[in-house]
């Protein structure tokens, strides 16, 4: 995929990226097999690890979680009140949309409670070894909220999991992808206040943000997340289309810029090649 070229001119020391289409095919540059921080593209490991919990009835999404008021969908959905990086209550649930990693660390311990087990062991079993992420890294006590390593080979297997689910089913998935608690009004880290501030259960959804890290090309269905170690992952289910990053370059300026370009790149390829 020509688009894919482009990563060869991000102001980084390494980077590396792939495509992946419905059709099951996938295109990359760089070193696929070199591990990266993914920081806060571990909530994505972490949400699919809760989809496959509420469907084997471990948790509900109902379930009193965090705050008072407040649930495991509300903690998913950053709608709990919880402040970004604390358990603190600074509002009440579903009032507005705080980004809360401090919400994903008390949904590790919840599933690790409920389930009887370290929530590492049960993320390993539930996602990174069914789908066979075996240079993905989460040990025992890393945060649920940005503690996970791994190679682009295993992040471009999560955006294909993500496209056509194996693990949970594609109406479970279409719930976590589709905007929870819709018309909040939110900041979507680096990049400022949005209302709405559209978000799924641990997957953000593009609807009418802008700017935004994805593409002008992308759907408002596109979903996925971004990390600020430097990585991105979007899933555009209009188009089949998925697209991942991993780079050395903590997010910023640069990233604001490139990420985008690219993204309407993959997508202007996908229109010309056709199905």
């Amino acid at each position: 995929m020509d688009a894919l070229h482009l990563v060869d001119r991000w102001p980084v020391g390494t980077a590396t990226a792939g495509v992946a289409t419905g059709s099951g095919a996938c295109s990359f540059t760089g070193d696929i097999e070199r591990p990266f921080p993914w920081a806060s593209l571990t909530k994505v490991l972490v949400s699919l690890a809760l989809l496959v919990a509420v469907e084997e009835e471990t948790v509900a999404l109902d379930d009193p979680a965090g705050p008072p008021g407040s649930t495991v969908r509300h903690l998913l959905a950053h709608a709990s009140g919880l402040a970004p990086d604390s358990p603190t209550a600074i509002t009440v649930p579903g009032r507005r949309r705080i980004y809360s990693s401090a919400g994903f660390d008390l949904l590790g311990a919840f599933v690790s409670e409920r389930s009887g087990m370290p929530f590492a062991d049960y993320l390993a079993g539930s996602v990174l070894e069914p789908l066979g992420l075996s240079g993905t890294r989460f040990g025992i006590g890393a945060s649920p909220a940005a503690g996970a390593s791994g190679p682009l080979r295993d992040l471009a297997a999560l955006a294909t999991e993500l496209l056509t689910p194996t693990v949970v089913s594609a109406s479970t998935l279409a719930t976590a992808t589709s905007v929870a608690f819709p018309g909040l009004v939110g900041v979507l880290p680096g990049f400022g206040r949005f209302e709405p501030c559209d978000w799924g259960l641990g997957l953000e959804v593009r609807g009418q943000k802008q700017p935004h890290w994805t593409g002008s090309r992308n759907d408002p269905a596109t979903f996925g997340h971004f990390g600020r170690a430097g990585g991105f992952l979007w899933v555009d289910p209009r188009s089949a289309v998925a697209c991942v990053a991993l780079s050395d370059r903590p997010f910023g300026p640069w990233a604001r810029h490139a990420w985008p370009v690219l993204a309407d790149a993959v997508l202007a390829d996908t229109e010309t090649s056709g199905p």
